[in-house]
């Protein structure tokens, strides 16, 4: 999977310190899933999605990218997504764990690098001990992986535009 690394979008160390946006996805399980959410990464901008784990893999050729987004933004399967964190950037969990900070309350840092759980479980601490931002979609279910997505980027594009930092 690694060999992937080289087709990054993200910033290297001595590029600008710009906004940044990047996408992790851990062991995705639904083609579709993948599909929507590089539909989000392509309207709301993001730089990359990365995933980790097999199952993707195995169900790829049935990916529902209708947008054709994987020729725009790097889809990268890699074994450790918090080593594609950029410099100057930050991960930040996406889940529902104790210590989460409900979406509405959080601070989007401006070069993100946000960390999906999988459809069907949630992100393991022992691998995300260090990470200090942790924010959760306070809802009366679940949502769907790609919805999540949807709704973490769409809250940063919102934020920023009402602070007025908004990329034109």
């Amino acid at each position: 999977m690694n060999e992937e690394i080289s087709k990054r979008r993200a910033p290297s160390a001595d590029e600008p310190q710009g906004n940044y946006v990047g996408i992790g996805l851990v062991n995705p399980k639904s083609p579709t899933n993948v599909g929507a959410v590089l539909r989000a990464a392509g309207c709301y901008g993001a730089d990359e999605v990365c995933y980790t784990g097999s199952r993707f893999e195995l169900a790829r050729r049935f990916a529902t990218d209708t947008k054709q987004m994987a020729e725009k933004i790097p889809l990268l399967g890699v074994d450790d997504l918090l080593a594609l964190v950029p410099q100057g950037g930050e991960p930040v969990l996406v889940d529902l764990i104790p210590g989460a900070t409900p979406l509405p309350d959080f601070v989007h840092p401006d070069r993100a690098f946000y960390i999906f759980g999988p459809e069907d479980g949630t992100l393991d601490p022992a691998l995300f001990a260090g990470v200090k931002r942790v924010v959760y979609v306070p809802t009366t279910g679940c949502m769907n992986l790609a919805a999540s997505v949807n709704v973490i980027l769409y809250d940063r594009l919102a934020k920023a535009h009402r602070a007025g930092t908004a990329a034109s």
